[in-house]
């Protein structure tokens, strides 16, 4: 069975996020802990809460470097806020992130417009996400609609060599990005039914 490393970073969500992971068929180590990242056959980032605290508590317990470490031999899952830390800079408090992706996490705009009234923000609520790819990742569950709760919304400064999904809130943005061993979800798969059950089950089973 494939053990799934899911990193406690001080962010909320943990356990709903290990229930699903089980139910799609891994072997779940909750952890904050290098070792336990080094010795897991994947990693999962999971993101609920404010940048500032999780980058803090990345750094408190070194998962910063194990997470790019494990990056270059292994799939990385990362959602929300887990996504979000992927990116340069966070316009919440201004914080630096992991520099993984080129680009900015980025506030909502409340002069963007959804169905003639201006947007509500934070973005609650369920969005069809749109992959223009075949990758293995995405097979059964795209163009599903998937669960989204969040204020930022990820902008990378180039599409270029990355496989994104967008969504649209007021105007489309960044939903998921795919680059080598790294796979990023702005949505909340384990909120997500079916889809997100399906997609997470094709990350167990990814291997790039």
């Amino acid at each position: 069975m494939t053990t799934v490393a899911l990193l406690d970073y001080g962010v909320g969500n943990l356990f709903s996020v290990a229930n699903a992971l089980k139910v799609a068929g891994a072997d779940v180590c909750i952890t904050n802990k290098p070792a336990d990242i080094q010795a897991a056959d994947k990693i999962l980032l999971p993101g609920v809460g404010a940048m500032r605290d999780a980058m803090a508590h990345m750094q408190q317990h070194g998962i910063d470097v194990a997470v790019k470490d494990a990056i270059t031999n292994k799939p990385v899952m990362a959602i929300c806020v887990g996504m979000q830390a992927m990116f340069d800079v966070s316009e919440e408090g201004d914080v630096p992130c992991l520099g993984i992706i080129k680009g900015t996490v980025r506030r909502f705009d409340d002069t963007w417009q959804e169905n003639g009234s201006p947007i509500k923000i934070p973005h609650v609520g369920w969005n069809r996400v749109d992959a223009d790819t075949d990758h293995v990742l995405w097979q059964g569950c795209n163009h599903e609609h998937f669960y989204f709760t969040h204020s930022y919304y990820c902008q990378p400064d180039s599409e270029d060599g990355l496989i994104v999904a967008h969504t649209t809130y007021g105007q489309p943005f960044c939903a998921s990005v795919i680059l080598d061993n790294l796979f990023i979800t702005q949505f909340h798969p384990e909120k997500s039914h079916r889809a997100g059950l399906r997609l997470l089950s094709n990350f167990i089973q990814w291997q790039p």
